[in-house]
């Protein structure tokens, strides 16, 4: 009886095991397949877009339930460094690859990355509420950042080096000068938003995804505490100054504007695919749009009003 009852155990104990293994190779069968629309990514994204590139989020996979993306926010130089990461797919950025990193990334993965333009985004100046300037030209800002202008301003940006703002600032401001002392450095662009909030001689510089939609509310917290400076118009016929707002981006009056580009590493139809198809269609373009920023495949009407006609 003790033999038959430890056949019986044994048995017992390995279709117990059988039962187990069949179940979890049930669970892996039906783990969610990688498609454009289903799947499980890691994404780098450059902290300057922080709000914008979390509603696209929000919209994409409320679309797609069986879609996961777990976006890092982080400065532009290492979203850039993260291409080389086996784990992280797709990168958002404010510039594409150059020929040598295209070389580079076709030696190492055996193909190149492919990125394009999804948006154009502005630069925006912030002052505190009680400071006395608010019109400046870039000739004024360069000034500041090397410490040879007349104001005496602290100047404090998203991080002292690898952000695409300090990147920005540096060749197309300065052309390749270095900042001066006064320039300090925030860990986020909240971060600079609240110091010049809490300064009132401090200036900050942030992407105007940050500052720029009136229809968030987070947004508007922040217009509480700062406001946004104009800067002198490029290209206009009569000196005038104008701030970072969609119409002047497209036109290209305001003078401090660059692009948002996707770097994708996928070569094929997956869901990092699936999310750049996303953001440089209709529905991406418009949430763009409605952000304030200017999509880059979306034609924008700008209309000119008679400020006569407008009932206040």
């Amino acid at each position: 009886m003790k033999k038959l009852f430890l056949k019986l155990g044994v048995v017992m104990v390995v279709g117990g095991l059988v039962f187990s293994l069949q179940g979890c190779k049930t669970k892996v069968n039906e783990t969610v397949q990688e498609t454009m629309r289903s799947g499980s990514i890691y994404i780098s994204v450059d902290e300057s877009f922080r709000p914008i590139i979390d509603s696209q989020l929000k919209v994409f996979l409320a679309a797609y339930p069986d879609a996961h993306i777990v976006a890092h926010y982080k400065p532009e130089a290492d979203c850039i460094k993260d291409l080389l990461v086996d784990s992280i797919r797709m990168v958002i950025v404010t510039r594409g690859l150059s020929e040598e990193e295209v070389n580079l990334f076709k030696n190492r993965l055996e193909y190149a990355p492919i990125f394009g333009k999804i948006a154009s985004d502005a630069i925006a100046v912030v002052v505190n509420n009680k400071a006395k300037d608010s019109l400046f030209s870039v000739s004024d800002i360069r000034g500041m950042l090397t410490g040879s202008s007349g104001y005496h301003y602290k100047l404090v940006m998203d991080g002292n080096k690898a952000t695409s703002t300090v990147r920005f600032m540096i060749d197309s401001v300065l052309k390749g000068q270095p900042f001066s002392a006064n320039v300090q450095a925030a860990s986020t662009s909240e971060g600079v938003i609240d110091y010049v909030a809490n300064n009132t001689d401090a200036i900050g510089f942030v992407g105007v995804s940050w500052i720029g939609n009136p229809e968030d509310t987070t947004q508007l917290s922040f217009l509480n505490n700062v406001k946004i400076a104009n800067l002198q118009c490029r290209g206009c016929e009569e000196e005038a100054f104008v701030k970072p707002y969609q119409a002047n981006i497209v036109l290209g009056r305001y003078p401090m504007v660059r692009g948002l580009y996707y770097i994708l590493k996928e070569n094929y139809a997956g869901l990092g695919k699936g999310f750049t198809s996303f953001l440089s269609n209709q529905r991406g373009q418009l949430i763009f749009k409605r952000a304030y920023l200017a999509p880059a495949k979306m034609a924008l009407q700008v209309r000119h009003v008679d400020m006569e006609e407008v009932d206040y």
